[in-house]
């Protein structure tokens, strides 16, 4: 297979972005049909961390960064970096030359489903990562790989240009088709919840406003008064069973 690099991707609009900027991962992914979260195997190295914007990918082998470096020069201020490679490997692909570099370009932050090291350097940097392990095993810079195209990270699909969000509880791409609508529907979401929040405000209770107690009774969920009653019940099963 060909080995290149796309040098300019579609991105999204800038005032699509910073509406997105006003949600979270939990309510883009929600809102969009539970799709397009990548798995847990992702942990954000700096906490309170927000970040939104188009992603540029670098597809590299396990344990050779060389294709980071060729993403480098193509990355755009605002750009979300998403890294991944062919084969298993968690070796600090990313250290503190390369996220200053990423700096210097405006990237937001990194998504990298492999390994990153010089994790102190790169906090008082505030430099947000999400990443699947932290190992001070170095790398090489010999093995061509691919620059802007399409690949999956965390179990997520993601094409250049798709829209990444991340924050405390996880990473979500939501792709260029679906910009608009999933933007909608997050808005409607938020809605929502801030009715919910009155209802808990006026003392209502979860069961009665998501309309839980028929499940309760499907599932055959059996309310006791108090454990004297419970217990009761318990001793009689247990004398039916002798």
């Amino acid at each position: 297979m060909e080995k290149y690099v796309v040098k300019n991707i579609t991105r999204p609009d800038a005032t699509l972005i910073e509406e997105y900027k006003k949600l979270d991962v939990s309510t883009v992914y929600e809102a969009q049909g539970k799709i397009g979260l990548m798995n847990n195997s992702l942990k954000p190295i700096l906490d309170k961390t927000l970040v939104c914007g188009p992603a540029v990918t670098a597809v590299c082998h396990a344990g050779d960064n060389l294709m980071i470096h060729a993403a480098i020069e193509v990355c755009k201020p605002g750009d979300v970096l998403v890294i991944t490679t062919v084969g298993e490997g968690v070796a600090g692909m990313i250290g503190e030359l390369i996220v200053s570099a990423l700096i210097k370009r405006g990237v937001q932050g990194v998504i990298i489903d492999s390994g990153i090291r010089d994790v102190a350097q790169i906090r008082e940097l505030g430099f947000p990562i999400w990443t699947r392990a932290v190992l001070s095993q170095g790398t090489t810079k010999t093995r061509g790989g691919w620059g802007n195209a399409p690949t999956v990270c965390a179990g997520a699909s993601v094409d250049p240009g798709d829209l990444i969000m991340a924050d405390e509880d996880g990473v979500v791409v939501v792709k260029k088709a679906d910009f608009q609508s999933t933007l909608e529907l997050s808005k409607q979401r938020l809605q929502k919840e801030e009715g919910t929040k009155q209802k808990i405000a006026r003392g209502e209770i979860s069961l009665d406003f998501y309309n839980l107690r028929p499940t309760l009774e499907k599932e055959q969920v059996v309310y006791y008064e108090d454990e004297t009653e419970f217990k009761k019940k318990c001793l009689q099963s247990n004398e039916l069973n002798v």
